[in-house]
């Protein structure tokens, strides 16, 4: 596995109507790049299902099917593992599942989001439910990661467990407003801090069919001083960088993570 990777971060409308054109100009981004990692907004590919408080049985199984066709869409990005969640149902459970998924290896499942907000605009606990509380390391073509979706930023014991398990990259897809940007960066910031790793983020942007306005600003981040290495904007959609996965290696062995609990 090499070292040096170069990896994608974006935001993507929550809007249906200009998704398909901006798929279009990400993967043409991508391929253009070669990159090897694209990190995606949280559930994507269908409406924001936890803005309303009502749950729709209907909705739920839309969004369910659209995530499954849009899943087949992934190789267009070539050899890139490309990482995000989606709403997926068990037998007993409606559940947002965080995956990686690579041409070779196919789809790997990560872990089911566990922290559900419940509150206007973002009725989570509603629309599904947790499945166990696991945080454990993916390895994937491309390094191994940490997932910590959206909410789950907040809860940084489990940055700092992803530290000692070696992670390299911490994903974190979101689904977040434009009003909270600035604390949602600081969030960033204090995760790669906290588990010496990389951390990558998508989020949706623009305002949704209700006018919802969803806040963008996908970042890549450094693993040892928390030092922003760039967001994403409106006018640029879209970033990749080169990063060095030994750097996230040799931050472990620094201050605060070799602090033993």
């Amino acid at each position: 596995m090499k070292k040096r990777i170069t990896a994608t971060v974006c935001e993507l409308p929550s809007d249906p109507k200009p998704f398909e054109a901006a798929w279009r100009d990400l993967v043409s981004h991508v391929v253009e790049h070669r990159s090897d990692i694209v990190v995606l907004p949280e559930m994507p590919f269908a409406p924001w299902l936890a803005a309303s408080k009502d749950f729709d049985p209907a909705a739920w199984d839309n969004a369910v099917a659209l995530h499954d066709q849009w899943l087949r869409r992934l190789s267009e990005f070539g050899e890139a593992t490309v990482v995000s969640s989606r709403p997926v149902t068990t037998d007993v459970k409606r559940l947002n599942e965080a995956f990686a998924w690579h041409a070779r290896g196919g789809y790997q499942k990560a872990h089911y989001k566990y922290y559900l907000p419940d509150e206007p605009d973002f009725w989570e606990a509603t629309w599904y439910q947790r499945d166990g509380k696991r945080f454990d390391a993916v390895k994937t073509e491309h390094g191994t990661m940490g997932f910590v979706v959206c909410t789950e930023l907040w809860f940084n014991e489990h940055a700092r467990a992803y530290g000692r398990q070696g992670v390299q990259m911490l994903i974190c897809p979101r689904s977040t407003e434009a009003s909270t940007t600035e604390k949602w960066i600081m969030g960033g910031r204090a995760a790669a801090v906290t588990s010496g790793s990389f951390c990558l983020s998508s989020n949706r942007n623009g305002a949704d069919h209700r006018g919802h306005p969803w806040g963008g600003h996908g970042w890549i981040i450094e693993p040892d001083q928390g030092t922003v290495l760039g967001t994403t904007s409106v006018k640029r959609p879209f970033l990749t960088l080169e990063i060095n996965l030994s750097d996230a290696d040799r931050a472990k062995s620094r201050y605060p993570r070799y602090v033993e609990e």
